[in-house]
């Protein structure tokens, strides 16, 4: 099991599945979203996500229609993004885990709009845009 919190930890969180995949994302918006050149985020079951405490303190966002983004009003703490056609699957944001994690899969996706300032210094795969379906 994975426990997860934010910044301030009025929010926690448990997964109760497996994180065997992260993609590390550089497209514009999750670069807004996160303050950074890119954002760390693991596909979820959510049958599998449980928020265990501070529920009234999460905040959603949508800069996509059908997307949203939700995370803790108290700090701005990104939590997880979910699409309205995938109510099974989520998108949680890997820098909230509280528990170690050893993904087997992992890659860069949206390198087409990488931020200039930062170089990819590993040998992961990368993709110009979404990764391909398997």
């Amino acid at each position: 099991m994975h426990k997860g919190s934010c910044l301030c930890g009025k929010v926690k969180y448990e997964y109760r599945g497996e994180i065997d995949e992260v993609s590390m994302c550089h497209c514009k918006q999750c670069q807004k979203a996160q303050g950074s050149a890119f954002v760390a985020v693991a596909p979820i079951r959510s049958a599998e996500f449980c928020i265990t405490q501070g529920a009234a303190y999460l905040k959603e966002y949508r800069a996509t229609p059908g997307k949203v983004r939700v995370f803790c009003s108290e700090c701005g703490s990104p939590l997880y993004s979910a699409r309205d056609d995938l109510p099974e699957a989520k998108r949680l944001r890997l820098g909230t885990l509280d528990t170690p994690v050893s993904p087997s899969k992992r890659y860069h996706a949206w390198v087409s709009s990488k931020a200039e300032w930062f170089d990819l210094a590993d040998a992961l795969p990368r993709f110009p845009q979404a990764a391909p379906k398997p």
